[in-house]
């Protein structure tokens, strides 16, 4: 009986321990199935990341991206270095503390245009999102571009809504003609409708407003006028509306400030059509246009032009030989820009010029280019760089890459220029 109940535990026991044994082969095949581990590295971002503009950051901001402290105090210097603000995305790229990768992750947000046009201009993709701001009644058929501009509108729209007021014949009409301007938005329009003078629906007689006018062109007589001294009465009698003439003669006393000085400063005019303008030319008689052609006679010359230097010569002199004023006066302003010309040579390459009379003027002066101030690229002041005509738009990269290397001929290599555009920046240094 004893053997019986001591041969019943053993086997209770073992009993137990097979259960004991299966239950923790299940549990640690468990333990061992983890799922993937990922691990963050140190840099990465710790929150969602917002829109920024990276010129308002500070160290602690860069760091929240996700950067070294090292990484923040090299991103911060190189903002110094390109003159204390990142103009572009492509700039902030070239930042050597940002890794490709890492910029991928950012660009999206960061709020700055892609890259620099040649004038470092960033242009706004959404104009139509501008503030319109009117605070009192206004005619908008005496409006121009700067006036739609003072509004809140861009240049390009400005234009654009002038451009469909003339397809309309010099007139808005009615606000549902405004309306249809295809350049202003509806939200634009109910801003600005209850400011305009102008009848709610289009009169019916007015409907066919632009073939009427442009049939009136068989029926008129023209003989010779002087722009500058018709009144509204005056260029209505040459085809004109009411409408028309009024932003005529506004365009000329306040565009022009009283007067058209050339026959071009009328084909500018939006209400002027090109064939309409073509129609009048030949009867188109500005007086202070022809007494200033009277006086267009070759000045004496009375100045000794070989011993002139072309660094020293004047406005005044360069008239005297016979220039007119926007050659005289782009000569001047390009030598004041380089600093001095080096070579004759530099002056020809000057836009807006008579070329025939230029070759003549330098075949006859002499060029002194011994006073004119010259630089090393590692030594030349920021301001220098960032001005002289030929070397703007390197100078961003000359600034950043002197700060490592002093060596005239390595900042060279590194700036990797097309061979004409490093000679003639190579006329200015040392």
């Amino acid at each position: 009986m004893m053997k019986r109940n001591y041969y019943q535990r053993i086997g209770l026991l073992g009993f137990l321990l097979l259960i004991l044994f299966i239950f923790q082969e299940y549990t640690s095949k468990e333990k061992e199935n983890f799922p993937d581990i990922h691990f963050v590295s140190e840099g990465a971002e710790a929150a969602l990341i917002v829109d920024f503009n990276p010129n308002n950051f500070d160290e602690k901001q860069w760091e929240d991206l996700g950067f070294s402290e090292k990484q923040v105090s090299t991103i911060l210097h190189y903002k110094k270095i390109v003159g204390g603000k990142f103009t572009s995305k492509e700039q902030l790229k070239k930042c050597y503390a940002i890794s490709e990768e890492k910029f991928s992750e950012i660009s999206a947000h960061i709020l700055l245009p892609e890259n620099n046009t040649e004038a470092g201009i960033y242009t706004v993709k959404n104009t139509d999102k501008k503030t319109i701001s009117v605070v009192r009644k206004f005619d908008p058929d005496l409006l121009s571009v700067k006036e739609w501009i003072d509004l809140g509108f861009s240049e390009r729209q400005a234009e654009a809504i002038l451009k469909y007021k003339s397809y309309l014949g010099g007139s808005f009409i009615s606000k549902e003609k405004f309306k249809d301007c295809f350049i202003i938005s509806n939200e634009n329009y109910h801003r600005i409708a209850p400011y305009l003078i102008l009848p709610e629906k289009t009169p019916a007689h007015d409907k066919s407003f632009a073939s009427k006018s442009n049939n009136l062109k068989s029926t008129l007589k023209l003989s010779p006028f002087d722009p500058n001294v018709l009144d509204s009465r005056g260029w209505q009698a040459l085809g004109f509306s009411e409408n028309q003439a009024r932003t005529i003669i506004n365009y000329r006393d306040r565009n022009l400030r009283g007067q058209f000085k050339s026959l071009d400063e009328i084909k500018k005019c939006f209400v002027i059509s090109q064939e309409k303008f073509e129609a009048l030319k030949p009867y188109i008689k500005i007086a202070s246009l022809q007494s200033d052609e009277k006086k267009k006679e070759i000045p004496l010359q009375t100045t000794d032009f070989a011993n002139i230097d072309l660094n020293r010569i004047t406005f005044k002199q360069l008239l005297e030989f016979g220039l007119d004023e926007k050659s005289a006066g782009s000569i001047i302003g390009f030598r004041k820009k380089l600093g001095g010309f080096i070579n004759k040579k530099q002056i020809l390459d000057t836009y807006n010029i008579d070329i025939d009379l230029v070759q003549k003027l330098i075949s006859i002066c002499k060029l002194d280019s011994s006073d004119i101030i010259r630089y090393t690229l590692a030594d030349a002041p920021e301001e220098w760089l960032k001005n002289h005509p030929y070397f703007k738009y390197s100078a961003d990269k000359i600034i950043f890459y002197r700060v490592s290397n002093a060596d005239d001929k390595k900042i060279w290599k590194l700036l990797k220029l097309k061979p004409e555009y490093e000679e003639r920046m190579k006329l200015y240094l040392k």
